[in-house]
């Protein structure tokens, strides 16, 4: 006879957080966001902290290398989704690894053969002003010479205008050597009124371009998430169909933590794949694992040695899974099930799992009520592909701007892999749509934002870290008409637009 459960399944928009005592430390600059990331032994820290508890979903359209760099340059993680051949998935983990906070590899580069249109074409596509001529082509080509503004008059100039016939020529430009710091590169930059400096080594190869805008902007981000030799953290995700090939390849890219990219993590085949990765790499790679919703699933991945385990079927919002198979769980009910189960296994085994709340997401104080329900951190795919560091096309719908979204599981991404249940391969219909997100603009400007939310959220609650939000939050159920109260109601808002 089926196993029925009589509690409701329930999201987190049927819940609020009731304050706690603010005392007069509990300020939003006291408040740490720092979040473990990996499985650790009690008494001990965990080996990979996050410094605040965002993580980017393996998705095309949310988690490529810039995306990656532009979390980990604010405190968040991503991992680069699997839903490539293996060799491209490696060379994103490695532009992340490569990347040096102030020096920019060049996606901007034309040889001297091209013309002012081709010129023109990359400028609109890119949004870069600054233009590597090298010889051929290539972000680390020989540097030949540079393309700014100031070369050429589209008003003038004819447009099949060879490229070597209005460049800065390579003696002419001043340039940095592979190996400068960074304040020596500012330097010559202000020294010299440049806008920006490339910086090419003994070969003449160009390497990274430093720009004056960027001086300030390695300042601006004190949360950056790095590991032991000061690069940047990245993850990448895997499926259990190709990891023998893809893992060794990931990790030696530099990939920092795997997880397993799947819809349903309770398999025997997602077993396989984290017992297999341990045992290859003798614990050294640490590797999560998902998606599960009750106790059940959870210690079925942690007995097969999963570093952290994400939580959460369903509840994605372009996820169909629900609709088409009838599988899932409300997420609220999902985490309060999955953390105690987490503290319990905590308490019989010494041996701390974090667990990682995927999908239903819709407001900023749902991330505060995640993490006070025992989610240690949060993975996001809608809340990012709004921001300029997503790999997707800005467009124009319907007079607004947007951002292209689609899941993994539509057939855009075709990532049947992530849906696999065994059998033939293919993906036989589809579990994910796709779809538009309003365009928000830059990542940090609107991490800083929710962090402030989340921060001011916290201290109405009386906690200044997410384990005290843990262990001292008050939660109470909302009926429907009390979420209509929370509202603006009652009164005509006036239009903003007048």
């Amino acid at each position: 006879m089926a196993k029925y459960s009589n509690e409701v399944s329930r999201t987190f928009s049927e819940y609020l957080l009731i304050p706690g005592l603010t005392d007069k430390d509990c300020l939003p600059d006291n408040v740490s966001l720092k979040a473990p990331l990996v499985s650790f032994k009690k008494g001990e820290k965990p080996s990979m902290e996050l410094n605040v508890p965002f993580v980017s979903a393996i998705m095309q359209s949310v988690s490529d290398h810039n995306m990656a760099i532009a979390l980990a340059r604010n405190g968040g993680l991503s991992f680069i989704y699997g839903s490539q051949p293996i060799d491209t998935q490696a060379e994103m983990v490695r532009k992340v690894k490569k990347f040096k906070s102030g020096f920019v590899e060049s996606d901007s580069n034309l040889t001297p053969e091209d013309t002012l249109a081709d010129v023109i074409e990359l400028i609109e596509k890119t949004g870069h002003s600054t233009v590597g001529i090298t010889a051929d082509g290539t972000t680390n080509g020989k540097l030949l010479g540079i393309v700014t503004g100031r070369d050429y008059r589209v008003s003038r100039d004819s447009l099949d205008k060879k490229v070597k016939d209005f460049m800065t020529p390579y003696d002419k430009i001043i340039k940095g050597e592979l190996g400068i710091a960074l304040n020596e590169a500012n330097d010559i930059i202000w020294d010299n009124k440049l806008n920006s400096l490339p910086i090419v080594d003994k070969n003449q190869n160009l390497q990274y371009f430093v720009f004056r805008k960027d001086y300030e902007s390695h300042k601006e981000h004190p949360n950056e998430l790095s590991d032991g030799n000061k690069k940047l953290m990245v993850g990448a995700g895997i499926n259990s169909r190709d990891y023998k090939e893809r893992v060794p390849e990931l990790v030696a890219a530099g990939a920092d933590v795997l997880c397993v990219d799947s819809s349903d993590g309770f398999s025997s085949w997602q077993r396989e794949t984290v017992e297999w990765v341990k045992q290859e790499f003798n614990g050294k790679v640490k590797i999560g694992a998902g998606n599960v919703v009750d106790k059940e699933g959870f210690l079925f991945l942690a007995e097969a040695g999963a570093d952290f385990i994400k939580v959460g079927i369903g509840g994605g919002s372009i996820c169909i899974t629900r609709e088409q198979k009838g599988i899932g769980r409300g997420q609220a009910t999902s985490i309060i099930e999955v953390a105690a189960a987490r503290d319990e296994y905590f308490e019989q085994t010494g041996t701390y799992i974090p667990i990682c709340s995927d999908g239903g997401i819709v407001q900023d104080y749902h991330m505060v009520l995640a993490l006070a329900m025992g989610a240690d951190f949060l993975m996001m795919g809608r809340y990012f592909a709004r921001f300029d560091e997503s790999p997707t096309r800005k467009m124009m719908v319907n007079n607004r701007y947007v951002k292209e979204y689609w899941g993994e599981g539509s057939n855009r991404a075709r990532n049947w892999q992530r849906y696999d249940m065994g059998g033939s391969t293919g993906l036989k219909f589809e579990e994910g749509v796709d779809s538009y997100v309003p365009y928000a603009g830059k990542l940090k400007d609107n991490l800083d934002i929710t962090i402030g939310k989340m921060k001011s959220t916290m201290c109405s609650c009386g906690s200044i870290s997410i384990q005290q939000l843990k262990e001292e939050a008050k939660i109470t159920l909302v009926s429907a008409t009390s979420i209509v109260e929370g509202g603006a109601h009652d009164v005509i808002l006036k239009d903003t637009n007048m």
